[in-house]
């Protein structure tokens, strides 16, 4: 079986990345349309993500492909968002990001992506559903670049909330995986 019509959507989102990172990276003052072009480009990957899922579950269009790409596809939106976001924050004293988020999303992404490989090496599969603190961060963080990209100088308020969800979502997931990792054992030692 092919590519199906969300996993070619998903697909879309991979390749609209780099275009987000040279926006956001060839961004000065003086071309300050970039930052739209960056706006337009996340909305754009943020839409898909969404208009994908519902394509995959309404055409019953769900794959063992879709099951990677797909949140594969968020962590490298958002780790690229939050790295450029810091990059050129410098212009945006008012809403640049702290240290800490940056570190703590880009963490957590990064501690999701070695935890699932390590699953599906032991496993041989990865089935791991996103649960409503996952949704949740992914909005607040998706907010936070909306935000900054906006220059909304309220945006600082979701900062907190979102390192928090940050923070709960990724100590549930990591539980998750230990206890797939767990039961997996335990089925070999029976």
């Amino acid at each position: 079986m092919g590519l199906t019509f969300a996993n070619k959507i998903t697909v879309g989102r991979i390749l609209a990345v780099p275009f987000f990172i040279a926006t956001t990276l060839y961004y000065v003052p003086q071309r300050d349309w970039l930052r739209y072009w960056a706006l337009g480009i996340f909305l754009f990957a943020v839409i898909s993500d969404v208009v994908d899922g519902y394509i995959a579950r309404m055409r019953n269009q769900k794959t063992p492909a879709g099951a990677i790409l797909d949140p594969l596809a968020d962590k490298i939106l958002l780790i690229s968002a939050f790295l450029c976001s810091y990059r050129i924050g410098v212009y945006f004293e008012a809403v640049r990001f702290p240290m800490w988020l940056v570190v703590a999303v880009i963490s957590r992404d990064v501690i999701l992506i070695i935890g699932a490989m390590i699953i599906h090496l032991v496993h041989g599969k990865l089935q791991v559903d996103p649960t409503k603190w996952g949704k949740a961060t992914t909005f607040f963080q998706v907010s936070c670049i909306i935000g900054f990209l906006l220059q909304w100088p309220l945006s600082k308020s979701i900062w907190y909330v979102t390192i928090l969800l940050t923070l709960i979502s990724g100590i549930g997931y990591i539980r998750e995986g230990i206890k797939i990792l767990n039961a997996n054992s335990v089925q070999r030692s029976s």
